[in-house]
């Protein structure tokens, strides 16, 4: 089965994109389709070699732009590229959806086209961040999908960042913390604290609350948060990081004996770059629908998209979703118990 490629979206459409598919198809083997404008893809392609058993294209006539309106996407432009990808997925023309176009258009259509997963009351959207160990990242979530997030919504959160962390990650059982402004139980406002409680009652392996310096020591796999305070975590981890590798340039640059130093470091420097690299795993999956979703930077380079392409398939293949609709059902009493608090706000 393959995976279907929002062409048009992202701040550069149709480049990246193909090129990112034909490079997919070369070193994964992967199936996909290419949704967009049909003569412009097929111009473009004219400039690659691909085996072209493993791609086809299916046109849409609309694109979304950047900054529209996720409602007035989804009402006004039904042959948009993101909505004709998302009912291909629907149909069974394709297992997994690929965008780095307008995020809140993409999520909108999502959850209208496939609806949620039974039990799920909101989708929330993943990422993977680095941690001080090699190779043992852990999932960062809701960074930006929810910003006024009840114990109910965190509850279920941990749930499916717990799936994503069994399956992605392959952990057997992951370890799951509250970000929190200390570690103490009873810390954080009203709806932290129900949330702490909710997660001691699942079947979760709860780690407890979790403060922000302490989320890259490898000390837990699952991070929970709202959308707000997952958004401002992970760019301050990335503006952090851009802020170290400048001031390393800028100090290399220095002197002679810091550019010998640098040569003898070069190495070091260079892994800390590829571990905090987010386009190694190159997307954010939207948890929650009924279908796979990966979401990518608008400014996606091709490596980072063709390595979203094949996160894509990983999920797919692993059936997610089928792990996180387990999991709520596993925890049905506490869900219902966390509906009970929602009711009574």
């Amino acid at each position: 089965m393959a995976i279907a490629v929002d062409a048009m979206g992202g701040d550069s459409p149709l480049a990246v994109q193909i090129e990112a598919a034909v490079r997919a198809i070369r070193d994964f083997a992967i199936e996909v389709v290419l949704v967009g404008a049909e003569d412009q893809i097929s111009k473009t392609l004219k400039q690659h070699s691909y085996d072209q058993h493993k791609l086809r294209i299916v046109n849409s006539t609309e694109i979304v732009e950047m900054n529209e309106s996720p409602a007035q996407a989804l009402r006004q432009k039904k042959n948009s590229s993101i909505r004709v990808a998302v009912d291909l997925v629907k149909a069974g023309e394709a297992e997994a959806i690929v965008s780095a176009g307008n995020t809140g258009a993409s999520m909108a259509i999502a959850k209208f086209v496939f609806k949620s997963i039974e039990g799920i009351e909101r989708p929330a959207i993943a990422t993977l961040m680095p941690s001080v160990h090699r190779n043992h990242p852990f999932v960062l979530l809701d960074i930006g999908a929810n910003t006024d997030c009840k114990p109910l919504y965190l509850l279920q959160f941990a749930l499916m960042g717990d799936a994503y962390a069994r399956t992605y990650l392959h952990l057997e059982n992951p370890r799951v913390a509250l970000l929190n402004n200390g570690e103490e139980e009873g810390k954080g406002y009203l709806e932290l604290k129900e949330t702490y409680d909710l997660l001691k009652q699942s079947t979760l392996n709860f780690a407890g609350n979790i403060e922000g310096k302490s989320m890259f020591r490898d000390r837990v796999d699952v991070v929970v948060c709202d959308g707000f305070v997952g958004n401002i975590a992970l760019k301050v981890a990335e503006g952090t990081f851009d802020f170290v590798r400048s001031v390393l340039r800028e100090e290399v640059k220095s002197s002679l004996l810091s550019k010998l130093g640098y040569l003898a470091m070069k190495g070091p420097f260079r892994a800390l770059g590829e571990r905090a690299d987010y386009s190694e795993v190159g997307g954010a999956p939207l948890l929650g629908v009924n279908g796979v979703v990966i979401i990518c930077h608008g400014n996606s380079k091709v490596h980072t998209f063709r390595n979203a392409i094949k996160h894509a398939q990983e999920c797919a293949e692993q059936k997610l979703n089928d792990i996180i609709a387990g999991e709520v059902l596993e925890n049905l009493e506490v869900i219902n118990q966390a509906k009970s608090l929602n009711e009574e706000e």
